[in-house]
C-alpha cells in the first residue's frame, strides 16, 4: 500500500478504506530486519554526545542546573534523533497538505508568517530570529526565519562538535556547483522553537535542478507533485510539544518572546494542530478537506497522539503539563507498583545507569516491578519514567524505518504488531542515544519542572484577594468532594487494600472500596484536617495518578478505550502487565449522534475504560478543561489576565455543567456538544497521488461516479455533508479485533455490506444535493455505522460532575454507572469558595 493507500489514509481512513483499498498491499521489510540511517552510516549511539552548552539558562526562570541537567535540557528542547525521516515521510503521506516545511516559511502567498505565527498556529517564535523578508539563497530559496547578526551562534550547528549523518546527497554535489551540506545531528535552528532543519539526503542532482522554491509555495501542480524532493526536511524535538509561555512570566508580545519568558514543562497550550495539518486551512479548499475538519475537532493545546500509528479511534487529548516530579517520584514510590513481563523488561530503569540512590528504589528486578507514575491520560505508558521518555520518543519518529513497519500509518486496517525494545537497540543507533539521554531528562525535569503559583504572577494578587473565611469554606469543599482523587496527601487507609489483590484483575473491586469509604464522614473529617493544615499545597501533586473507571468520571470513553497499549498491539513493550490484565469497568451509557436516545456500550477489558487523575497544579493557568480541553473558551493571550478570564469561565463550566456548551442539533436531548464537520468537505487526492487500485476509476465515464471522479484523474472521496457527526466516520472499526476466524469473517460481511450502502446511497444522491439531503442519506447508514464503531461516544464535553447535581441525575444510567452512588451537592457559595482556594494552587 505505501505511498499509495497513504494518500487517502489521512483522512476517511474508515469508510474509504473499507471501500476500495482493502486489495492494497506492502512490499516491505519484516519487522526487526531494517537499519537506521545513522546505522547505514556506520555511526554507533556514543558518536551522539548530547550537548553541553547551558544556551537555554535564561528558559525556567533562570534555574540553576548541573552539567547533567543542561545536557537532559538539551535533549528535550533540540534532539530529534532522526526523525526529520519521519515528518518528510508525513508530508508525503499526506499528498503534502502537512509540510513542517512550509510551516516554517514566511512567504506572502501563505498568509501566514512569523508575524502572526503565534496567533495562527500558536506555535513558539525562537528568540533571535527575524522575519524573513525575501528568499534565502542559501536555504533554496526558502523564506525561513533569518538569525539576527546581534545573537551569537545556535552551538548546536557545531558541525565539527556535532557531527550530521552522512548519508545519501549528503556531502555530495548537486551538478549546480554547490554541495549538499551534511550539517550537524542537531540540524540548524528554524526559528520555530522545537523544530530543526536537515539537509534532504534525497536531494540529490536529479532533485536540485527539478526544485523551483517559487512554485514550491504558489503553484499546487508542482508542489502536489508525488515525485517532488524538498532540498531540507524537519525534524521535531519533545520541546516542540511541551516548551510554552510561562505563566508567571509571560511574554509582553507572545510573537516576540524572550527565552526568559519560555517554560520547558508546560506543554504547548495554545498549539493550533488543525492548522498544522493542513497548510492551507486558511483557504476554503483547505477547510474543506476532511482532513481538516478531522483535525478541526482537536481544541487548541489538543491532539490525537495516535493519529500516525492509528489505533482507529479519534481521540484528541490535551498536551501534558509536566509539574513538580519530585512530588509525583515520592507518590509512585507509594502507590505505583506495576508488574513487568516479557518485552516489557528490557526497558531502562534508572538502576542501569546509577548504582545506588533514591532513584534505584523505583525498579525491583527480583520480582520485575517498577513503581512509575503514569503519564498517558489512560494511564497505558506504565513501565518506569524512562519507559515513557523513550516510548514518547519513537512516537514521535525516532527509528521510523522500524516503526512504519508495524501498522498502516493514519489509516489503519492491518493487524498491528509490537515495536520490540529489543530490536530497536539491535538495529538503531538514534534508539541507543535516545536511551543513553532520557535520563539526563529526567534529572533535568526533577529539578525544573516546578509549580507555576497565581502568587508568583505579575499582578497574581489581585485574583487571590479572597477572605480567610472564604478561604476555609473551600478547603472544606475541596477536603469532602476532591482531595480523594486530587491530592497525594491522604489518611492512612482504613480500608483492607493488599497491593496483591489490587493490581490487575482486583483492581475495579478495590477501588470501589476505596471509593465508598472516601464517602464516609470518618475519612472526610481526617481530609479537612489534611486539606487545612498549612503545609497541605507543599510538596503535593494535587493527584493521586489512580486508574479511574469512566463508569464514575461519565467523561467522553474514546480515550481509554486506545487500544495502541494492549497487549500484542505497537505499544505492548511499553504497558505493564499491571494494565494489560485490568478488568472490565461493565457496561456505560452513550447518545446516539442522530435522535440523542441513550445506547449501552460494554467496556471491554485488558487496560481499557480508566481515566489517569490529572494533577490540579497550576489549574488557574491551564483552562480550557477536560482531557480534550472541551470545557470551556479558548484564547491564544497567554497573559495573566487572559488566562483567570479562560479559568473564570471554565471552572463555571466544570462546577455548574448546565452552563457547558449545547449541541447545535440535538439541544438538551443530549449532555453536551457532538463534534461536526463544519462546512461540506471532501478528501481530494491529486491525479499523481492516485493509489494504483484507485487509477481504473480515473478512465471510468464521470457520469457514472460524478461523485467519485471529479474529471481529470483525481479522485474524489466525498461529499460528506456540514454537520455530519465527526466519529460517525473516523472512529470505523476496519478490522475483527476478537480471535477466531468465524468472527473475523462475519466482521469481513459486515464491511462488505457497510460498503454497498455506502455506494449505494452516495451514488443516488441528487446531483445539486442540499447538505440537509446529503445528511439524510448518512443518516440511513447510521445504524451500520454505530455498530461497526470502536467508540460509539459522540459527546466530547461530558462528565466530571463531582460535586454537582449532575451527578445524581442517574436516570437513564447503566448499574455499574449507578454503583457509585450518590454525592452530596456544593452549594453555589461553596464552589465560589472552592473556586478560590483552586486560584492558589
Amino acid at each position: 500500500m505505501d505511498k499509495d493507500c497513504r494518500a487517502t489514509a489521512r483522512l476517511l481512513p474508515l469508510v474509504v478504506c473499507a471501500l476500495f483499498l482493502a486489495g492494497c498491499s506492502r512490499n516491505t521489510p519484516e519487522p526487526g530486519t531494517v537499519l537506521d540511517e545513522a546505522r547505514l552510516a556506520n555511526r554507533d549511539a556514543r558518536s551522539f554526545p548530547h550537548a553541553d552548552e547551558d544556551y537555554f539558562k535564561e528558559v525556567d526562570g533562570g534555574i540553576a542546573l548541573s552539567p547533567e541537567e543542561v545536557k537532559g535540557r538539551n535533549m528535550w528542547l533540540v534532539w530529534s534523533g532522526g526523525n526529520d525521516r519521519f515528518w518528510n515521510k508525513m508530508t508525503d503521506d499526506t499528498s503534502g497538505a502537512f509540510d513542517l516545511l512550509k510551516i516554517l516559511g514566511s512567504h506572502p502567498a501563505q498568509g501566514y508568517s512569523r508575524a502572526n505565527r503565534w496567533e495562527y498556529f500558536g506555535l513558539v517564535n525562537e528568540p533571535c530570529f527575524n522575519k524573513a523578508a525575501a528568499p534565502d539563497p542559501a536555504r533554496r530559496g526558502l523564506w525561513l526565519d533569518v538569525r539576527d547578526k546581534g545573537c551569537a551562534p545556535d552551538p548546536f550547528e557545531n558541525e565539527s562538535k556535532y557531527p550530521g549523518v552522512a548519508i545519501g546527497a549528503r556531502g555530495k554535489p548537486l551538478g549546480d556547483g554547490t554541495t549538499l551540506p551534511i550539517g550537524s545531528y542537531y540540524g540548524y535552528a528554524t526559528g520555530i522553537a522545537g523544530l530543526r532543519l536537515f539537509p534532504n539526503p534525497d536531494f540529490d542532482a536529479k532533485a536540485a535542478k527539478a526544485w523551483d522554491a517559487e512554485k514550491y509555495y504558489t503553484d499546487p501542480d508542482y508542489y502536489n507533485r508525488a515525485d517532488l524532493v524538498r532540498p531540507y526536511r524537519v525534524g521535531m524535538s519533545c520541546g516542540f510539544c511541551h516548551l510554552g509561555p510561562s505563566p508567571v512570566k509571560p511574554p509582553v508580545d507572545p510573537d516576540n518572546p524572550k527565552w526568559e519568558n519560555l517554560s520547558s514543562s508546560v506543554g504547548a497550550q495554545y498549539m493550533r494542530v488543525d492548522r498544522l495539518l493542513v497548510h492551507d486551512a486558511n483557504k476554503p479548499e483547505g477547510r474543506r478537506n476532511f482532513l481538516y475538519q478531522l483535525a478541526h475537532t482537536f481544541r487548541p493545546g489538543a491532539m490525537d497522539t495516535s493519529l500516525v500509528s492509528t489505533d482507529g479511534i479519534h481521540n484528541p487529548r490535551t498536551m501534558n503539563a509536566v509539574y513538580d516530579f519530585p512530588a509525583r517520584m515520592d507518590m509512585a514510590r507509594r502507590l505505583g507498583q506495576e508488574k513487568l513481563a516479557h518485552g516489557e523488561r528490557d526497558n531502562k530503569q534508572f538502576n542501569d545507569f546509577l548504582d545506588n540512590g533514591p532513584l534505584t528504589e523505583f525498579y525491583s528486578k527480583a520480582d520485575q516491578t517498577v513503581k512509575t507514575p503514569l503519564l498517558l491520560k489512560d494511564g497505558a505508558d506504565s513501565v518506569g519514567l524512562l519507559g515513557s521518555l523513550n516510548r514518547m520518543y519513537l512516537n514521535i519518529g525516532v527509528f521510523s524505518e522500524e516503526w512504519l513497519l508495524h501498522f498502516n500509518e493514519g489509516v489503519g486496517g492491518k493487524v498491528i504488531t509490537p515495536i520490540r525494545i529489543a530490536d530497536a537497540r539491535k538495529n538503531s543507533s538514534y534508539w541507543q542515544a535516545t536511551e543513553l539521554g532520557t535520563p539526563l531528562t529526567a534529572l533535568f525535569l526533577l529539578k525544573a519542572a516546578r509549580p507555576d503559583h497565581l502568587r508568583d504572577a505579575p499582578g497574581g494578587n489581585q485574583y487571590l484577594g479572597t477572605d480567610a473565611a472564604t478561604l476555609d469554606k473551600g478547603k472544606v469543599a475541596f477536603a469532602n468532594t476532591c482531595a480523594r482523587c486530587h491530592s497525594s496527601k491522604a489518611p492512612p487507609l482504613e480500608v483492607d487494600l493488599p497491593p496483591a489483590e489490587c493490581t490487575g484483575p482486583g483492581y475495579l473491586d478495590c477501588f470501589k472500596k476505596y471509593w465508598a469509604w472516601t464517602q464516609s464522614e470518618d475519612y472526610k473529617a481526617k481530609m479537612r484536617t489534611i486539606v487545612q493544615a498549612p503545609d497541605f499545597l507543599e510538596n503535593n501533586y494535587l493527584s493521586t495518578e489512580a486508574r479511574i473507571p469512566a463508569t464514575l468520571l461519565r467523561t467522553n470513553i474514546c480515550s481509554p478505550l486506545a487500544t495502541n497499549a494492549l497487549d500484542g498491539n505497537i505499544w505492548d513493550n511499553f504497558s505493564s502487565s499491571t494494565y494489560k490484565s485490568l478488568p472490565s469497568i461493565g457496561t456505560v451509557t452513550v447518545a446516539d449522534p442522530f435522535t440523542g436516545d441513550p445506547r449501552t456500550y460494554v467496556m471491554p477489558a485488558g487496560g481499557r475504560g480508566y481515566t489517569r487523575v490529572p494533577s490540579l497544579i497550576g489549574l488557574w493557568s491551564t483552562a480550557p478543561f477536560l482531557l480534550n480541553n472541551t470545557v470551556g473558551p479558548f484564547d491564544g493571550n497567554p497573559s495573566v489576565a487572559a488566562r483567570m478570564k479562560v479559568f473564570d469561565a471554565s471552572i463555571e463550566q466544570m462546577l455548574w455543567p448546565e452552563k457547558r456548551e449545547r449541541d447545535p442539533v440535538l439541544g438538551n436531548k443530549v449532555d453536551g456538544l457532538i463534534d461536526r464537520t463544519t462546512e461540506r468537505s471532501s478528501l481530494s487526492i491529486p491525479a499523481a497521488f492516485v493509489p494504483e487500485s484507485l487509477r481504473p476509476l480515473q478512465s471510468w465515464p464521470h457520469r457514472w461516479l460524478p461523485w467519485l471522479v471529479p474529471g481529470e484523474g483525481e479522485v474524489n472521496l466525498g461529499p460528506i455533508p456540514k454537520g455530519t457527526p465527526i466519529n460517525l466516520l473516523a472512529n470505523l472499526r476496519l478490522r475483527a479485533e476478537l480471535a477466531g476466524s468465524t468472527r473475523k469473517a462475519e466482521h469481513a460481511a459486515k464491511l462488505r455490506k457497510l460498503a454497498v450502502k455506502v455506494r449505494g446511497e452516495l451514488r443516488t444522491a441528487p446531483a445539486n444535493a442540499t447538505d440537509e439531503q446529503l445528511r439524510s442519506h448518512f443518516s440511513a447508514l447510521r445504524g451500520s455505522l454505530l455498530e461497526l464503531s470502536k467508540c460509539p461516544d459522540f459527546v466530547v464535553n461530558r462528565g466530571h460532575y463531582f460535586g454537582t447535581a449532575e451527578f445524581n441525575n442517574q436516570a437513564g444510567l447503566s448499574g455499574d454507572e449507578r454503583s457509585f452512588g450518590e454525592e452530596p451537592v456544593l452549594s453555589d457559595d461553596d464552589k465560589r469558595a472552592l473556586i478560590a482556594f483552586l486560584k492558589t494552587f
